[in-house]
């Protein structure tokens, strides 16, 4: 009887050729028997040219004073590709939002959808209602503003990122004020065709917070259109020339002011935006002639109070008469929510399936959806603030085989100070999420690369690696005053791919600290992890 002993390390480093499916069954049982489901072995020297290939970007003249951390793993087997400082932490900026938004999946669920109600209290006598409406918000953070087909629709540049810096950005072509038509419709149909009392939104699902990243902050469980005034800015037809301005949604809820000139042909655009009171701001600047149309974004800090006005408003426009002012209201209070249950529920709108708005969340990288998952993730444990959906976030990703010493969270979109993770943490996800129902819904929300998203524009349409990507990026960048310089703080890219030999791998990269010159911005390093997604697709055999 012949009898033999091999270490987890070793056994990992096997690669049993395709032609031996048994064998590589085999293979894999003992891995995970031996190693844990999530265990990542210690690594085997990358393939020469492999590690010629990748060590001699991430050594470039540009990362003198930067740091580099990578894993690339076989998915199948769990074999180490590559690795560098893989158990460090740095700071991952929105790769963040993989964590987040796997954690909110797998509490909420791909399928699960939300109810948006409209209650009124008080009696309908003869079409006038004698009380109040009460709109309930159920954390549904669309509310039909950017649905088409049953899907959500978005575009590769958010509107969300307009004032950013970080180039032109695009509105979707749908109503963002569908929901609030739609419940304004049903009460018509209800019967209700006066209300002499008050409208009310109940924001109180959870507690009000604020976010991380930039675009608007103000987390809240009632969302419309973002939560911005999303500001279109059109050239006149000569130099001189008034530009024309289209405020979406349209509202009495804003007084807006508006001097936008038009420029020369070869000018740049040159906006600003400036508060001057409560609900109201300036526009000045100028935009070249001929130009595209220019979209900036003028944050809401009162969404319950937005979202109010506008229903208002929508209910005027079904021809429900409303008394109640737009601005605010005045001394009604809300009921206790437990009574809800004895109210009448007069119009009801259903949320797209929740793994629309991840995807909407990780194809654009949307800061305000991401920052609401944990508030959301918390009102699925009873509890009402973002702290405490962290606190499960952590309970959640530990089931998954994250090390959580590896990671540490201050929200969720990748913002804030604390926000740092580990290669080897984010592979760890990525390998517990593969196991799970969730997978498939999570791995299809990704960027793909040169396809959509944040990674449409990384590498040319020839690229060899363009649609075999699906990676979360992540971009942070602080301004270095001192040196008249920014500092990107962190580029990062995490997810899977298929190589050209058909190899699955998981991947996590992050670059932070590197002093960008003049002229240079992070679409540089976001050009260089596609550089890198395409050395492991040709190389990682």
């Amino acid at each position: 009887m012949l009898s033999f002993c091999i270490t987890i390390d070793a056994l990992h480093l096997i690669r049993l050729p395709k032609e031996y499916p048994v064998l590589r069954l085999l293979h894999l049982l003992a891995v995970l028997l031996l190693g844990g489901l999530n265990a990542i072995p210690t690594s085997a020297a990358a393939p020469a040219k492999l590690a010629r290939e990748i060590d001699a970007i991430l050594d470039g003249p540009d990362y003198k004073h930067a740091s580099w951390g990578l894993l690339v793993v076989d998915a199948e087997t769990g074999d180490v590709v590559y690795e560098r400082n893989a158990e460090q932490l740095f700071a991952p900026a929105s790769v963040t939002k993989l964590f987040s938004c796997a954690a909110a999946l797998v509490a909420i669920g791909p399928d699960s959808k939300t109810e948006t109600s409209v209650y009124q209290r008080g009696a309908v006598v003869n079409g006038t209602l004698r009380g109040d409406l009460i709109l309930v918000a159920s954390g549904d953070l669309t509310l039909g503003g950017r649905s088409k087909d049953g899907k959500l629709t978005f575009k590769n540049k958010d509107h969300t990122y307009a004032n950013s810096g970080l180039g032109e950005t695009e509105l979707c072509e749908t109503n963002c004020l569908t929901g609030l038509n739609a419940l304004a419709e049903q009460i018509k149909a209800a019967g209700i065709t006066k209300i002499d009392g008050e409208v009310l939104v109940d924001d109180r699902l959870f507690a009000r917070t604020r976010g991380s990243g930039s675009g608007p902050d103000t987390v809240s469980p009632i969302v419309v259109n973002d939560n911005v005034l999303d500001l279109l800015i059109e050239p006149g037809a000569r130099s001189g020339d008034l530009a024309k301005i289209t405020i979406r949604p349209e509202t009495a809820f804003f007084q807006v002011d508006s001097v936008v000139t038009t420029g020369s042909e070869k000018s740049s655009p040159r906006i600003q935006i400036l508060p001057v009171g409560p609900n109201q701001f300036a526009v000045r600047g100028s935009v070249p002639a001929s130009g595209k149309p220019q979209v900036r974004i003028y944050p809401v800090d009162e969404p319950a109070l937005f979202a109010r006005a506008l229903f208002i408003e929508a209910l005027r426009r079904q021809g429900v008469t409303a008394t109640a002012a737009v601005l605010r209201p005045v001394g009604v209070n809300l009921p206790p929510k437990e009574n809800y249950g004895q109210l009448t529920r007069v119009a009801c709108l259903t949320s797209e399936p929740f793994q629309e708005l991840i995807a909407v969340t990780l194809k654009v990288s949307h800061n305000l959806y991401a920052s609401t998952l944990p508030c959301l993730i918390a009102t699925t444990r009873g509890f009402s603030t973002a702290e405490a959906g962290l606190r499960e976030q952590r309970k959640i990703l530990k089931d998954l085989g994250v090390d959580v010493n590896q990671v540490s969270f201050a929200g969720g979109a990748g913002g804030a100070s604390a926000d740092h993770v580990s290669p080897r943490a984010t592979v760890q996800l990525l390998q517990g999420m593969a196991k799970r129902p969730e997978w498939e819904a999570y791995k299809n929300a990704l960027p793909v690369l040169g396809v959509d998203g944040t990674l449409a524009e990384v590498v040319p349409a020839t690229s060899p690696a363009r649609g075999k990507v699906y990676g979360k990026t992540g971009t942070l960048i602080w301004t270095d005053l001192v040196n008249d310089r920014l500092l990107l703080k962190s580029k990062a890219i995490a997810g899977t791919m298929t190589t050209k030999s058909g190899r699955q791998l998981y991947f996590a990269m992050f670059v932070n600290n590197v002093p960008l010159p003049e002229g240079v911005t992070a679409v540089r390093e976001g050009k260089v992890l596609g550089k890198l997604c395409e050395v492991l697709y040709e190389t990682a055999q």
